[in-house]
């Protein structure tokens, strides 16, 4: 493999663990707020996130690369309000997905079709990952301040069924 997509990789494992903490930051705010079903889900997501970074250590294993496990900064830990947190969360999937975009480029650069095949699964799994947090954004939106829509959806994302890192299944 090449170097420069061997680096880039190692620097998306990176971002995968910090996505995972910044999910957990978020839970505990959630928590904070008694909201049991947004902190369920939003670990669902953390979990989520670390299968993601260990999907790539397993892969550079396969190609016979070494894999760096790389310190972060602290993720965000405050906030004004669920909305704000899910926003939060969006954007970064959107950074995330960027970043996924710039490392299929890499491996077509460089005719790494075995790299550009594993690469296809994280492409279609950021459109799901910005299409669950924009349903989550929309309901947030709707319900507004209203307790009683607060407690449904609260309700709703406590029944997201748990993550199997397997299969890397789990809505």
């Amino acid at each position: 493999m090449n170097k420069k997509l061997v680096d880039a990789i190692n620097e998306q494992i990176k971002y995968e663990f910090f996505s995972a903490f910044l999910y957990l930051a978020m839970a505990s705010y959630a928590s904070e707020l008694e909201m049991t079903g947004f902190e369920a889900w939003l670990k669902a997501q953390a979990a989520e996130e670390q299968f993601h970074a260990t999907k790539f250590i397993d892969y550079l294993h396969e190609r016979n690369e070494r894999a760096l496990v790389k310190g972060f900064e602290d993720p965000k830990n405050d906030y004004t309000s669920l909305l704000e947190a899910f926003e939060d969360g969006l954007a970064h999937e959107k950074i995330v997905t960027s970043r996924i975009n710039n490392l299929m480029k890499i491996a077509l650069e460089d005719n790494d079709y075995a790299t550009a095949n594993f690469l296809n699964w994280y492409v279609n799994e950021q459109v799901e990952e910005e299409a669950s947090f924009t349903t989550v954004i929309n309901k947030l939106k709707m319900v507004g301040s209203s307790p009683m829509g607060l407690y449904q959806l609260d309700k709703e994302l406590g029944g997201r069924q748990g993550f199997t890192p397997s299969t890397g299944a789990g809505q």
